[in-house]
């Protein structure tokens, strides 16, 4: 028997049980056998974290998507598969429905809940998207086992809730609204509601159509990497339960877009990401990825290196590719080639890949949004070593000018105040810490940014297997004070340590060397950058976390940042980073 970790390593051609052969010696992936055991796995812990008595999932706080695992019970009771034990078990099938019942007597009168979070924080009303597509979904897998009067009260809740998202949650083409739609499609099936159907299908084409053609959706003029498999996974869903063609060419693309953002470990590229930070995990695909063979060996790479890590993938994922994934053959070579060179949209973004090496470099200028969702796009570069992962950080967020990559003027002006709950977004005069201007130059190999009146580069040499050079520099001429920063990507609970011998770990002591207490280089997981004398290095520079209401980041959320200070004197700093 292979192993999870003999797939991982397995070549293209040698094929496992969970791949055939089509015709024309084109391999087609079964990955739903791949994906049964990871679902199989995860049901006896989701019923042990169920209350019996209310009905309730999860620790702490409750909230309504803790209730989002009866979609994976869901599959598991209503698909029959030679390796599933929990097809039409009595006691899935009764915690399925106590989960939904637990739904149902937290709802008002519009079917909403109260948005409530594990921290303790509530943010009004809410048709939760993430609940209602998985409670549609498990009751249409359900019904017809469930007992009449609690199909009857469950019709009678979703009915409300779907009859409030049908009136009032169609109004404009995002993220939860999509999902909204998906939901709405499959409870017009549900309940013979050819209207419903008309009007998700006629959304769900809105939003195919308002996709970019770099194969992402714009979230405050730019792309949300992270919640672009939010709008895939909703339309990918829709597209199995509809069979509308309309949408496949959207899906088709996005598929792309995320197989040319992905570092070669399987994480996301967050240097052009809007909503999001650089985030360790791991995402294979939706089922949108399934529909074309690009799409499938996109999602092929993405789960080995998902293997390569271990981890298991999540029970709701798992649940969704079975449903709603499409097998089929798989583009040859499944592997990306080398160089590989990838450019987003209009050319404001591009990553290259060679000797080991991956880099992004972002010239994306966007006016600074005045809402905690959209991240000041800040950070204009990544850097990917294969030993060692991400170096240095291209994460975005708001009020943290020292994670810009360049800032003009005082960047004490622009902070965040603690317990803040609605704070002013918008930098004061005095600062720019967004480029107003920028332009991939040397043939993608550097950006050359605009703040105010002055001129900034970054440029990245890559010198071979063990070394990358970073040229950070100004105009001959500055108007004001310019710094720049080197995000460094930290890992919390391991060393570091300095070519002065200074040395320590990431926990829970912060870290400040002043100009020279670094010596010549600082070193940590692997790698080794220089430091120039007149640097600076701290940790942890905490971003603002939009998803607390105050905005809160712990010591974890931090990047160790190197600030390169210009002067008339100094103009332009050269820095190499080692792989060791």
């Amino acid at each position: 028997m292979i192993t999870r970790r003999q797939f991982s390593a397995l070549p293209l051609f040698c094929l496992p049980p969970a791949f055939t052969l089509a015709q024309g010696s084109v391999p087609v992936w079964k990955f739903k056998s791949e994906f049964w055991p990871e679902l199989i796995r995860a049901i006896p812990s989701i019923l042990a974290n169920q209350d019996a008595k209310s009905g309730r999932f999860g620790e702490g706080i409750w909230i309504a998507n803790d209730q989002n695992v009866i979609f994976p019970l869901a599959v598991a009771w209503g698909i029959p598969h030679s390796s599933n034990p929990y097809y039409h078990r009595e006691d899935v099938l009764e915690a399925i429905m106590a989960g939904g019942d637990a739904l149902i007597n937290d709802q008002d009168e519009n079917g909403q809940w109260m948005f409530r979070k594990k921290d303790g924080s509530t943010w009004g009303k809410i048709s939760q998207p993430w609940t209602y597509t998985r409670w549609i979904r498990a009751f249409h897998l359900i019904r017809e086992g469930m007992p009449a009067p609690r199909r009857a009260r469950w019709e009678k809740a979703l009915l409300v809730g779907y009859e409030y998202i049908s009136k009032h949650q169609l109004t404009h083409v995002h993220n939860m609204p999509a999902h909204h739609a998906m939901g709405l499609y499959q409870a017009g099936q549900v309940f013979n509601r050819q209207d419903w159907c008309q009007q998700a299908s006629s959304f769900m084409r809105k939003v195919a159509a308002s996709q970019n053609p770099g194969g992402y959706w714009p979230e405050h003029l730019g792309p949300a990497v992270l919640y672009n498999f939010v709008y895939s996974e909703a339309i990918g869903s829709y597209y199995q339960m509809s069979g509308d063609t309309a949408v496949l060419p959207c899906l088709n693309r996005a598929a792309r877009f995320h197989a040319n953002f992905t570092y070669p470990d399987g994480r996301m590229v967050e240097t052009i990401d809007g909503r999001n930070p650089y985030h360790p995990g791991i995402r294979v695909g939706t089922p949108g990825f399934t529909f074309s063979p690009q799409g499938r060996s996109a999602m092929l790479r993405q789960w080995r290196a998902l293997l390569r890590t271990k981890e298991n993938l999540p029970a709701d994922e798992a649940a969704s590719f079975i449903l709603h994934g499409e097998e089929g053959p798989l583009e040859v070579p499944v592997e990306r080639p080398q160089p590989f060179r990838a450019v987003l949209g209009d050319g404001d973004a591009i990553v290259q890949q060679r000797d080991g090496w991956f880099f992004c470099l972002s010239a994306l200028t966007r006016p600074i949004p005045p809402v905690r969702w959209g991240q000041d796009r800040q950070a204009m570069m990544s850097l990917f070593h294969d030993s060692t992962g991400v170096i240095v950080t291209g994460s975005n967020t708001k009020l943290q000018p020292q994670w810009s990559t360049f800032t003009v003027g005082d960047t004490s002006l622009l902070y965040h105040r603690p317990g803040d709950i609605d704070p002013k977004f918008l930098p004061p005069p005095g600062l720019y810490h967004v480029p107003t201007k920028a332009s991939l130059v040397s043939n993608g190999n550097a950006v050359a940014l605009t703040y105010g009146e002055e001129e900034c580069r970054l440029d990245v040499e890559v010198r071979g297997p063990k070394q990358t050079r970073l040229v950070y520099s100004t105009a001959e001429r500055m108007h004001k004070p310019v710094e720049a920063h080197v995000t460094l990507l930290p890992h919390f609970g391991e060393k570091w340590r300095t070519a002065s011998g200074r040395e320590g770990v990431f926990d829970k002591e912060p870290v400040w060397l002043g100009p020279g207490e670094s010596g010549a280089w600082f070193e940590h997981h692997g790698w080794r950058i220089s430091i120039p004398p007149e640097a600076t290095v701290s940790w942890p520079v905490e971003p603002h976390n939009p998803y607390r209401k105050d905005g809160f980041a712990g010591m974890d959320e931090g990047m160790l940042v190197a600030v390169l200070p210009f002067s008339e004197q100094t103009r332009r700093y050269e820095l190499t980073v080692d792989v060791i």
